[in-house]
């Protein structure tokens, strides 16, 4: 207890303009993390070590910023969400990338059969 009286001790001794510095830097911090969780899918971090996170953090900008180019490439109107799933599910069958991201015509034009139950009436 005595470390942390300290520092509120510290910080009654700085000046107002200061702490709001400090505040709004720790702010920046959280929305990071925030952005890192809803779009980088990091849930938890392997390591411990500074070395570890910071790697982890790289590489999960690495994929999105190469999907977004890929996104941009290709001119795909899928959200970055939908493209990381379809590579996640998809990362080791033989397809071109392009096919594999492209939505398929056949599947949206498919006929209702007549055999098929409805499950809501229309």
């Amino acid at each position: 207890m005595i470390h942390a009286s300290l520092n509120a001790a510290c910080f009654m001794l700085l000046p107002p303009l200061t702490i709001a510095a400090l505040y709004e830097s720790r702010w920046q911090v959280e929305l990071f993390f925030k952005w890192i969780k809803q779009h980088l899918r990091i849930k938890k971090f392997l390591g411990t070590s500074e070395n570890a996170v910071k790697t982890q953090i790289w590489c999960a900008i690495l994929t999105y910023v190469l999907i977004a180019i890929v996104k941009k490439e290709l001119q795909l109107d899928a959200s970055l969400y939908t493209l990381l799933q379809i590579l996640s599910v998809s990362v080791f069958e033989k397809t071109e990338l392009s096919c594999a991201l492209q939505t398929d015509p056949a599947l949206s034009e498919m006929p209702c059969s007549a055999n098929q139950l409805s499950l809501f009436d229309s």
